[in-house]
């Protein structure tokens, strides 16, 4: 087989690395600039910090800070409408996935004369004439190392993917100071999150030698960050090695891609609007306790790369292991357990499984096959919880 492997073209990533972002404008040939991000940033001033480091450069800025929530297709075209008439040649997205995904997909979309065909997938987004640099905010989504950008379908009430090379920006800077005013419910659901990308990508379909160094690498820190980052928000050793986890499992997300998790988590967030780490978080666990059982080799090696022990004498045993991991996570991190926590009825379950079952590009990358019949018992078992199983 032959396997590609993209990364941006410049990562850079450290304490203090946000204030290279003039250099890079700079080395960019910029001549107008625009900064995507939401209102809360814009509230509490990191989008005037960006436009106060751009000033000694003399190059216009502007801002678009419309993001509150997860993104939809209708605010995209908006974005890419407002930033088009404005003529900016480089779009700088700071924030959590939601601003990140706003940016890329603005700066690759800026230009072309039709968006339907690009919103609705039928189109693959070949190229990118207006550069982009992404700085986050969270630790979790990674979207500023990957090829992805997920927004809200209003009109289907479906959450959808579009994937093209182009997303990856011109430069990804990645300062874990600008991580260390996140709220610890955001930590904790957007640091799950990027777990899920870990793990989902390590026994991926398309994983490779190389994707799994850094699943492998992401798994590690993140046992021994998460807690301390949710906890303890300023620990900025937490704080610096959730950021790694972040960016790695991101990498490792680009190339290897994800699975059922993503796939059964979309219409929690698409039809009720839940946060896509708390839907991944809670799901986690009853999606491996299913597809756990045909990947057992690498639920050793996670229960070894979680510190769960050694199970290479019964490997058997290691599936348990993970997913009552995955389970005391969320009790350690104070997340929901069930989708009836989040009111999610019993009666909405098929319909969910039926428009999870359409998701072929994330179920065919599953090492095990998922039917609409089997992902309605999943969500039965998350609808009741661990005692209800």
């Amino acid at each position: 087989m032959i396997h590609d492997f993209r990364m941006p073209a410049v990562f850079r990533f450290g304490v203090g690395a946000f204030a290279t972002l003039a250099k890079e404008i700079e080395s960019l040939g910029a001549r107008k600039v625009a900064i995507v991000s939401d209102k809360g940033l814009e509230k509490v001033g990191v989008v005037q910090r960006v436009v106060d480091l751009i000033e000694p450069l003399s190059v216009p800025t502007v801002t678009y800070t419309n993001i509150a929530g997860e993104p939809t297709f209708q605010l995209l075209q908006d974005a890419v409408e407002t930033l088009q008439a404005e003529k900016c040649d480089l779009i700088i997205g700071i924030g959590g996935g939601s601003a990140l995904d706003v940016a890329k997909a603005t700066a690759a979309l800026c230009g072309k004369s039709n968006l339907a065909p690009y919103l609705s997938g039928e189109e693959t987004i070949e190229s990118r004439t207006v550069k982009c640099i992404l700085l986050p905010t969270t630790s979790g989504t990674g979207s500023e190392v990957t090829m992805n950008a997920i927004f809200g379908d209003e009109e289907q009430q479906v959450k959808r993917g579009l994937v093209s090379p182009v997303f990856l920006p011109d430069a990804a800077i990645i300062d874990p100071e600008l991580t260390v005013s996140c709220p610890s419910r955001v930590t904790a659901a957007s640091g799950v999150d990027a777990f899920t990308h870990a793990i989902e990508s390590y026994i991926a379909i398309k994983s490779t030698p190389l994707t799994k160094v850094y699943s492998e690498r992401a798994m590690k820190l993140f046992t021994s960050n998460i807690t301390g980052a949710v906890h303890n928000g300023s620990d900025l050793e937490a704080r610096v090695g959730m950021s790694w986890v972040s960016s790695l499992a991101g990498v490792a997300l680009a190339n290897a891609g994800v699975g059922a998790v993503h796939a059964l988590a979309y219409p929690l967030g698409g039809t009720f609007h839940i946060e896509h780490g708390v839907s991944n978080a809670l799901l986690m666990p009853y999606v491996f306790e299913v597809i756990g059982k045909t990947c057992t080799k690498e639920m050793v090696d996670v229960a070894s790369f979680l510190q769960l022990g050694d199970f290479k004498s019964q490997p058997n045993e290691a599936l348990k292991a993970v997913v009552d991991y995955m389970h005391q996570l969320l009790d350690d991190l104070d997340l929901p357990h069930t989708l009836a926590e989040l009111d999610i009825g019993e009666d909405s379950l098929p319909m969910m499984a039926k428009q999870a079952a359409k998701i072929d590009r994330l179920l065919s990358n599953t090492p095990y096959q998922l039917n609409e019949q089997k992902i309605l018992g999943i969500y039965q078992s998350a609808f009741k919880g661990r005692e209800g199983i």
